[in-house]
């Protein structure tokens, strides 16, 4: 008589390892690509994030990260109640707002204009054009703002003289401080940033604007009802990532264009950082600083995302 064998049965788990596996070294290619993207967010992004930890201390180099005292939520405290919190914080928050408000859209609408066109040559000389300012550093950026803008000199004052009008201080002044940089931003960042709007447009349909004509549309109703839909879920996820970054108002550009005539205005956390932390070697108390702006970024975005959640049914996560 023949006994039967009985073979022990994989257990899900392991099967669904070995399927894993399998899929890994059948993408393996794909995997190795994503090798330098993962070493460099380790070094660079989650590495440094111990670093941190020295706002609640009071960091001192010779004796090392762990040598150091620590003091809590001094620093913390130091800064909320520093005579410079109120300025530094209402300037921060008008650029955000500047920038939000009146730089956030133009990409979205350069896009919409761009994707009208139908000569593809002009489209890619006009695409190319509001391009190459984003590859220009800031450094050039300012050099070409006092070239223009400048009362010795400046072509923008010179045409004002000339047609008998009193030259404008701009680049000392604190009333035009906050317009020149959201200016700057605009003309330099606002091309690249159609770069994903146009890749969503891409996507939409072409059937559905030739629906939308048969049915009587015109260009509005067609940019109403098809264009902006198509792309609100893109608009949503960019709104929140920027949201993420709201007081990040780019220290470079702002340093460049900051004298004593216009500090009032234009100090804002990323230069006051630069001043406590490098230039007087405060170490823990501008990381306390840097870690404040980091948090609020993430507030901004946990509730801007339910926001978002709730009342058009996009987000982030």
């Amino acid at each position: 008589m023949q006994v039967p064998t009985i073979r022990a049965s994989r257990s899900p788990s392991a099967s669904a390892r070995a399927a894993l596996f399998r899929r890994m070294a059948k993408n393996r290619w794909l995997y190795i690509m994503l090798l330098p993207g993962i070493f460099y967010f380790l070094a660079f992004r989650y590495l440094p994030m111990w670093g941190v930890l020295i706002a609640f201390q009071d960091f001192l180099p010779f004796k090392g990260f762990w040598g150091s005292e620590w003091v809590g939520l001094k620093h913390f405290e130091r800064f909320f109640f520093d005579s410079n919190f109120s300025l530094l914080f209402t300037n921060t928050l008008v650029l955000a707002l500047y920038n939000l408000i009146f730089f956030f859209p133009l990409p979205i609408m350069l896009a919409i204009m761009l994707n009208e066109l139908r000569v593809e040559i002009v489209k890619r000389w006009v695409q190319t054009l509001i391009y190459i300012p984003h590859f220009v550093s800031w450094v050039v950026v300012v050099g070409i703002v006092y070239m223009f803008f400048s009362t010795e000199g400046g072509v923008i004052n010179s045409m004002l003289a000339g047609l008998g009008f009193p030259k404008i201080d701009f680049l000392i002044s604190s009333e035009w401080f906050r317009t020149m940089i959201t200016l700057e931003v605009i003309w330099k960042e606002s091309g690249w940033g159609t770069i994903i709007f146009l890749a969503a447009l891409a996507g939409v349909d072409p059937q559905l604007y030739e629906a939308a004509k048969m049915d009587g549309a015109g260009r509005f109703r067609q940019l109403w009802h098809i264009t902006l839909p198509a792309i609100r879920s893109t608009i949503m996820i960019l709104l929140i990532l920027r949201l993420g970054s709201f007081l990040d108002n780019g220290f470079e550009q702002i340093f460049l264009m900051l004298n004593s005539m216009n500090r009032e205005v234009g100090d804002v956390f990323d230069t006051y950082v630069y001043i406590v932390g490098i230039q007087q070697g405060q170490f823990s108390y501008s990381t306390a600083v840097g870690l404040f702006k980091s948090v609020i970024g993430i507030i901004l975005v946990v509730l801007s995302n339910w926001l978002s959640k709730r009342t058009t049914g996009e987000g982030l996560y």
